[in-house]
């Protein structure tokens, strides 16, 4: 299903070429369901024909084949847009962002769905799920990532399908009077009142973000410095309702339904109220993709354990990856869906083999070496997505995991709880008082773990080959400490042998590497050197180290940098460059540069300066004014000369 969707993606099937595909293996699987006796070509048909799914599900999901679909017959002229917004996105200190469905373009019926930016405007009502706007606006891509090796955000809003942003510098818009609720509008307005009720029980703005985050799967109001520090602890995790939660959630039900007796229709009736609980749980989280798998996973799972037979836990979990591909299949290529299944497939894998391994005797070490268990097996299975998105890895994981994951179900519970009574108005300020105290005795404890920074291995360059070679040498080592023998040492060494072998190459390649290029920075001029793993950095500003040079330190492996003030003009392998700042100083026998970079927005006369200097080319970097960038840019077209404007095409690299 998965090699599928990468086909599909990569080949860019059509729907038509895909679903002919399919039916022609569906077609040669039956026929040799009932004429061949071969297993392993039967298993290959059946293989080939799920591939074949996994393209139609991802072909037809894609928008250009959709004829109501708004990019069919997208302009990026004005239009009056009626939008609903669909999911409200954490606020900036200078604009509020929203995830909106298109209703009408021009009056005409279209379907899709956009990034609208608002800046921040206090005498506007703040904007809810459900409400539908009316505003003329230009509807523009959402820019690439400017700088090598930095995130990718264009690339995460296609994977949730949103191909472009309305951006309105002031609140022009209205909202209209009536609007058609939705699942999401009255998950979002019961979320809104239960946070409201929680806020009158007087909890500190800290952990309500948290109960926000653990119960009802909004993590908008969780801070930057809480957030951080569940990072470091290795327990981020813990704030996004997943799998994690939902099962736990299944035992909490399981305990509270066990002195029903099971008799046929009663067990029905279990399973009945446990689908309900977690799909109602699911809905007061706002239905997100996380939550949706988590339940659709568990649900299967209680259907399992309401069969009562021997099954195997794995097809449960191929189970729900199939029907989640099927209905999202741009869900594979989201970080969230790789890590959610890696973590529950390597505990399903490994947890049993370490419990094998280890059986204490004593009730206090069975139950902790239970849970350790649990935390490596699962830590295992996300390590290397972990290093390859993030570049970090927590050394004090299983601490964080051992304090946290035993309270975990009574936070859950007693919160469940505690809304419960929030809503009905009759929550005691005791409890209320005690749960606090338990939210904030968590911060605290994770707080205490994230300040060990020395446990915290950051700044660790990790590419896809590496991330597919570390997944080959630890499925290798796990199936020879299942069954050792020497045939199964072979791969270890074989995989062990080619990750050092293409670290030891990526290393010798970035020491014979040397670019000199300009940075895209706003506000910012920076002119940089790589030769080989040391970064010479050329600018008049402070650079910090946490935006695009930590980015770029970790992608091209550099080992050393170096700071410098910038000068006017540099010779660049025997081309000349000159630097035209904001104080327009010009020498009086200035050669004939071949390249001009403009910064600071200085107000000269293009087409003079032009005429005296005849560059070859025209670079403009982020610290420039807008306007005066497509002034350059109209005049350079003028007079054909190429002209580069970091914040339209990204760096910009001399030859």
């Amino acid at each position: 299903m998965a090699i599928g969707i990468l086909i599909a993606s990569f080949l860019n099937t059509s729907p038509v070429i895909a679903l002919i595909c399919t039916l022609s293996t569906l077609l040669i699987l039956i026929y040799s369901f009932k004429k061949t006796k071969n297993k392993a070509s039967f298993g290959f048909l059946a293989a080939l024909t799920t591939m074949g799914i996994g393209m139609t599900s991802f072909s037809i999901s894609q928008p250009k084949y959709h004829h109501d679909h708004y990019i069919r017959q997208y302009t990026p002229q004005k239009s009056t847009w009626q939008l609903k917004i669909k999911e409200v996105l954490k606020a900036s200190d200078f604009s509020q962002r929203y995830l909106v469905d298109i209703q009408k373009i021009n009056e005409q019926s279209k379907k899709g769905t956009l990034l609208l930016s608002i800046a921040v405007d206090s005498t506007k009502p703040t904007l809810l799920v459900d409400d539908e706007l009316i505003m003329c606006a230009s509807a523009t891509a959402v820019t690439p990532p400017l700088n090598p090796h930095q995130f990718n955000y264009k690339q995460y809003l296609e994977s949730i399908g949103v191909y472009h942003q309305i951006h309105l510098k002031t609140a022009n818009y209205s909202i209209l009077p009536s609007s058609i609720s939705t699942f999401n509008g009255k998950a979002a307005t019961l979320r809104n009142y239960i946070v409201l009720k929680l806020k009158e029980a007087n909890f500190g703005d800290d952990e309500l973000g948290i109960i926000q985050a653990l119960l009802l799967g909004e993590r908008t109001a969780i801070s930057n410095s809480v957030s951080d520090d569940y990072k470091k602890a290795g327990a981020i995790h813990i704030l996004a309702v997943s799998g994690l939660h939902i099962g736990i959630l299944l035992l909490v039900l399981q305990t509270l339904l066990r002195p029903i007796p099971n008799t046929r229709k009663n067990n029905v009736l279990k399973l009945f109220i446990i689908v309900i609980v977690l799909w109602g749980f699911a809905f007061l989280a706002g239905l997100s993709p996380s939550v949706v798998r988590a339940v659709a996973m568990f649900s299967f799972v209680a259907y399992a354990l309401y069969l009562n037979r021997p099954t195997s836990t794995f097809n449960i979990l191929a189970l729900s990856f199939f029907f989640t591909l099927l209905v999202y299949p741009m869900s594979l290529f989201q970080v969230g869906f790789q890590m959610s299944y890696a973590a529950v497939f390597s505990i399903l894998w490994i947890y049993p083999l370490l419990q094998k391994y280890w059986a204490p005797n004593t009730l206090i070490l069975k139950k902790t070496w239970q849970l350790l268990s649990v935390s490596i097996a699962a830590q295992l299975g996300v390590l290397p997505i972990s290093l390859f998105y993030f570049h970090q890895f927590p050394a004090l994981f299983f601490v964080s995991n051992l304090i946290i994951i035993p309270i975990l179900g009574l936070v859950l519970s007693m919160g469940i709880l505690v809304i419960i009574l929030a809503v009905s108005n009759s929550l005691p300020a005791l409890v209320a008082s005690i749960y606090n105290s338990m939210i904030g005795a968590m911060n605290w404890m994770v707080n205490w773990i994230a300040q060990q920074e020395t446990f915290v291995f950051s700044t660790i360059s990790w590419d896809v080959p590496q991330l597919i070679l570390s997944y080959i040498i630890l499925i290798a080592s796990i199936r020879f400490f299942t069954k050792p023998n020497f045939k199964k040492m072979i791969p270890i060494f074989l995989s062990i042998i080619g990750f050092l072998g293409w670290v030891l190459w990526v290393g010798y390649d970035t020491q014979r590497k040397q670019v000199v290029f300009v940075a895209h920075q706003t506000k910012k001029t920076v002119l940089a050197h790589q030769k080989g793993h040391h970064l010479s950095i050329y600018s008049n500003d402070t650079i910090p180290d946490a935006g695009f040079l930590r980015d770029y330190k970790i992608g091209e492996r550099i080992h050393t940098t170096e700071k410098h003030l910038l000068k006017n003009a540099y010779t660049i392998n025997s081309k000349s460059l000159f630097i035209l700042d904001s104080l327009c100083i010009i020498p009086n026998k200035l050669a004939q540069p071949n390249i001009v970079l403009l910064t600071q927005s200085p107000r000269i006369h293009l087409e003079r300066f032009i005429d005296s200097v005849q560059p070859n080319a025209i670079v403009a970097d982020g610290s420039n004014y807008h306007s005066f960038v497509q002034r350059w840019k109209a005049t350079c077209l003028k007079r054909k000369i190429p002209f580069h404007y970091t914040g339209e095409k990204g760096i910009y690299y001399f030859k």
